[in-house]
């Protein structure tokens, strides 16, 4: 049974896992090895990773970016592998956690949906069949949401840019600029609940493609964490997605 310490265990994501692991650890196969949060101190969970020793298997990590050097220093002290679902990466963050899948693996995704891991794949597909197309991306979120635009909508229009060279990513729009033919916006709307709703717009002269994901529960990303969990067991080192699960 898969061993799994939860980092950030008291937040939205990382309650959900530790939750879904206490309800679910048969059908899963996963028990909860520990529960870590700078919060700490309440209900056995504990303040810093280095504050447990014990056997684990693997790391989930629903913290937040400015975490990734701690998380991945103690993941490569004690030969873990690791999945990182947080967003919001600076490029020296990026390049840390780039250099520590050289020595564990290391699962990444600004969103842990199989579901986004598809819609990214088949805008990927729409984007090379109309290479003269419009390209807008719509994202929206929770009212207390931090970041935008968000790690996913960044995500695809990245992804959309190795298929459209020269393409601009740019987020949000105002004035009175003509609108550049290579460009990418992203536009970020944070109203009520939302749990996340992304849908990318191709549009050409004479009809639109729009693809579109929603997500209904938070339930979804944390069994996408799981499955990622399991993905890396018996893994070499290396730096894995959610494309290399879809695959």
């Amino acid at each position: 049974m898969m061993r799994v310490i939860v980092n950030g265990a008291n937040g939205r994501m990382g309650s959900e896992i530790v939750s879904m692991i206490q309800k679910e650890s048969a059908d899963l196969d996963a028990t909860l090895a520990a529960a870590v949060d700078v919060t700490g101190g309440c209900r056995g969970v504990f303040s810093s990773l280095t504050e447990y020793t014990g056997p684990a298997d693997v790391i989930i990590d629903f913290t937040f970016h400015t975490t990734a050097e701690a998380l991945t220093e103690y993941a490569i002290t004690r030969g873990l592998p690791v999945v990182i679902a947080t967003t919001g990466h600076t490029q020296e963050e990026f390049a840390v956690i780039r250099r520590a899948a050289l020595k564990i693996p290391l699962f990444h995704a600004s969103n842990m949906s199989i579901g986004v891991a598809l819609l990214i794949e088949f805008a990927k597909q729409a984007a090379r069949a109309f290479p003269k197309a419009d390209i807008e991306i719509v994202e929206k979120h929770h009212n207390r949401k931090k970041d935008a635009p968000s790690g996913t909508a960044m995500t695809l229009a990245d992804a959309l840019t190795s298929v459209r060279p020269g393409a601009v990513i740019k987020c949000g729009r105002s004035g009175f600029e003509r609108r550049d033919p290579d460009d990418i916006t992203i536009h970020s709307l944070r109203m009520g609940d939302i749990v996340g709703d992304h849908e990318v717009y191709i549009t050409t002269d004479t009809q639109q493609l729009s693809l579109r994901h929603e997500a209904f529960s938070r339930t979804l990303f944390a069994e996408g964490a799981i499955c990622a969990a399991k993905f890396l067991q018996g893994k070499p080192a290396g730096y894995y997605g959610m494309e290399d699960i879809i695959r």
